[in-house]
């Protein structure tokens, strides 16, 4: 009776999230907004159901468990196979690209006056893969009473920036003069979400398209390892989420994540039930995503102020020259 009374008390809070995350994709389908985008601004139009009332507990619930499962069936979209396809030097590339991204908004942090929190929440979605990552690596890192706008705002951010490149890139990528391979690997390695970059890909070709999408699955693959780093540095220096509990060793997700992600390499799950995940992994992020929206006040998302725009835009544009600079070094 316990267990059937905690869930009728989620329920109001993930019935609203849900439809949310239905509204964000009828304006998606309809009208072209990203979805991501369209469910978190609904969300923080209705913050007010956040408070104590009888959402709170299933809005909570939805902004932390509903995210953790979807981000864990993200690994059934991904295999070994992937990388193979693409040659190990194209591989390389992508995981340097995604480390260097990362060290470099870590260290520019310092000069735009945000610290470590902010520093890997940015540029860790900025290198993997957007609001999907961005939810992913908030969920692991020590909470405060800032946790839900510093998120709400990356999201926003790399967002906006993923679209504008969606439209900017596969231009750039014809002025560079990029074949249909390299505008792939291109597109692929440096636009934020994964929609984003089907649509920029195909834009210009069904060749670059494919590429582009294998290249940023390989991206997102990486976001169990970065994860896990960031965990062991977290029990390191002892960081807590307020709780005085340091972080599991590998989060449940995590280890989801990587368990899905190897059975799908030796060809396991068929065709219909990948595709089944890949679904509900999108509804788990979008209704989470619109959870984090109900939870967030839009003054508190101002306040994080201009210094984490120019750092967002800054990390975006250091992706960007790092890929084309190591597309240039192969072809020349």
């Amino acid at each position: 009776m316990t267990r059937l009374t905690a869930t009728k008390a989620l329920f109001p809070g993930f019935l609203v999230s849900a439809l949310i995350a239905l509204a964000a994709q009828f304006i998606s389908e309809h009208y072209g907004a990203p979805s991501m985008l369209m469910a978190l601004l609904f969300g923080i139009a209705l913050n007010f159901l956040s408070e104590e009332g009888p959402c709170s507990t299933g809005i909570a619930f939805s902004a932390r468990t509903v995210l953790r499962f979807g981000v864990a069936l993200l690994g059934m979209r991904i295999s070994f196979d992937m990388a193979a396809s693409l040659g190990w030097p194209i591989v390389a590339m992508v995981i340097g690209g995604v480390i260097a991204t990362i060290l470099f908004g870590m260290a520019m942090a310092r000069l735009f006056g945000h610290g470590p929190r902010f520093a890997f929440l940015s540029a860790g979605s900025v290198a993997i893969c957007g609001a999907s990552a961005a939810m992913a690596i908030s969920a692991i890192l020590p909470r405060d009473d800032r946790t839900e706008e510093r998120l709400v705002f990356t999201v926003v951010g790399v967002t906006l920036l993923s679209t504008l490149a969606m439209i900017i890139y596969p231009i750039l990528a014809g002025m560079i003069g990029f074949d249909a391979q390299f505008s792939g690997v291109f597109i692929g390695a440096t636009i934020h979400d994964v929609a984003q970059v089907v649509g920029a890909g195909f834009s210009i070709s069904e060749e670059t398209g494919d590429i582009a999408t294998v290249v940023k699955l390989i991206r997102v693959s990486m976001l169990a390892p970065v994860i896990l780093v960031a965990v062991l540095v977290i029990r390191r220096i002892g960081a807590d989420d307020g709780t005085g509990e340091r972080p599991a060793l590998v989060p449940g997700f995590v280890v989801g994540f990587v368990v899905l992600l190897t059975l799908n390499s030796f060809g396991v799950f068929p065709a219909a039930l990948t595709a089944l995940a890949e679904e509900l992994s999108r509804w788990a992020l979008l209704t989470a995503i619109a959870a984090v929206g109900l939870k967030t006040s839009l003054r508190e998302v101002v306040d994080v102020g201009l210094p984490a725009i120019a750092l967002l835009v800054l990390e975006t544009l250091f992706i960007g020259a790092f890929t084309i600079g190591a597309l240039l070094w192969f072809a020349g």
